[in-house]
């Protein structure tokens, strides 16, 4: 495993500090559309060109798609030149993105803006896991993984409750995304003039093709589906679904509780980098993944009833968050001279469960008129994985 001497006690934590700003930064772009539905419809909703929730849900599928493709071309560029020059790039697409959407005119702006956006959301992803991979001491490298994750976590379940109150704040939805555009910017500042730069370890030739045909990282990759893939889908939802099943005269409490959804990932991810050194990483992904089947047949069965809705919330935070680092750990163990390209593999499989469920939710919940058979769809879907998990490698 690849380890950096070079950095201090005082480093790490400072490159963990880094790493994790940049982490929220990014991934507030996920998420950040998701709460400005009725903004955006008010907007650009006409009788000649209508704005469909499946349409709403391809703004997801936008910046995923990109995301999803730069994960393993990013995460060699990364391990080849280092992880801070391709997040000096990535960062500043971000940036210039939000300001795009920002003083969007229609609804093809917005798609075209989100579709740009993740070119930059994806590179500093995996170059983000790179440089945790990279500047952190083996002993603390699961743990520092899943505060990295965790971070990723904060940034796209805070905007959930975050944006609205902005958009409140100055009665209109272009300040949200400006409001983005400006986190965007600190990150960059952040790694131009804070983050240190650690030593790289050569390691020996490892072949791309090798890497590419590993059923081991295919395997992490249908987990990443079903925590990571699952949460972002079902998190870009939640919010229309509990607006149509519940009335609240204070209007951060609908907000509140779907942004936990994500937020609870800030400790169930740190919790996973412990506890896959305790259990197995095989152990652990099969009770994650059945804690998410059950929390999705909850929302299914059960979404008008608030109670329960709100504990299938939270065994989704808790479910989807687990796996992390032991995922990505695990990856670039195996192939630690290709670490980032590893790491981005296993996410790129993931987010292709992003790109065919976002919309495929809204067309579900257009045609039904309810969202219980996406749900249902997406409960048997994480069961299923955690079927798949058993044939998981169990070594850390």
């Amino acid at each position: 495993m690849e380890v950096n001497q070079s950095l201090s006690v005082v480093q790490q934590k400072v490159a963990l500090f880094c790493a994790c700003f940049i982490g929220f930064s990014f991934s507030a772009n996920y998420t950040n559309h998701a709460p400005l539905k009725e903004w955006l419809m008010d907007s650009f909703n006409t009788p000649e060109a209508p704005f469909t929730k499946a349409m709403f849900g391809f703004l997801t599928t936008a910046i995923f798609l990109t995301h999803a493709f730069m994960q393993i071309p990013a995460g060699h560029l990364a391990d080849k030149f280092g992880p801070k020059k391709v997040l000096f790039f990535a960062l500043s697409i971000v940036f210039l993105g939000n300001l795009g959407m920002s003083f969007s005119n229609s609804y093809d702006e917005l798609l075209l803006w989100k579709f740009l956006i993740g070119f930059g959301t994806g590179s500093s992803f995996v170059s983000g896991a790179r440089y945790i991979y990279q500047s952190t001491s083996t002993e603390k490298l699961a743990l520092y993984q899943g505060y990295y994750g965790a971070s990723v976590l904060l940034g796209s379940g805070f905007v959930i409750f975050a944006v609205p109150q902005i958009a409140n704040l100055f009665n209109g939805w272009s300040a949200a995304f400006i409001s983005t555009a400006f986190i965007a910017f600190l990150a960059f500042i952040v790694v131009l003039f804070i983050a240190p730069t650690p030593f790289v370890k050569q390691h020996p030739h490892s072949s791309l093709l090798k890497m590419l045909s590993n059923s081991q990282l295919y395997l992490l990759g249908i987990i990443q589906m079903a925590s990571f893939g699952l949460v972002i889908v079902i998190g870009s939802w939640i919010t229309e679904m509990l607006k149509e099943n519940f009335e609240f005269s204070n209007k951060l409490v609908i907000p509140f509780v779907a942004s936990l959804i994500l937020l609870l990932g800030i400790f169930s991810r740190p919790l996973g980098g412990k506890l896959v050194l305790k259990i197995g990483v095989r152990k652990l992904i099969i009770f994650s993944l059945l804690l998410n089947a059950t929390a999705c047949f909850i929302l299914s069965y059960f979404s008008k009833i608030l109670v329960l809705d709100i504990i299938a919330i939270l065994l989704l935070g808790i479910g989807c968050g687990l796996p992390y680092a032991g995922l990505f750990n695990r990856a670039a163990a195996m192939f630690p001279g290709r670490a980032g390209a590893a790491m981005g593999l296993v996410n790129m499989l993931g987010i292709i469960f992003i790109l065919i469920g976002a919309p495929l939710v809204g067309k579900i919940a257009d045609f039904s008129g309810s969202f219980s058979a996406a749900f249902v769809t997406l409960g048997c879907f994480a069961f299923v994985a955690s079927l798949i998990s058993l044939k998981i490698n169990n070594e850390y």
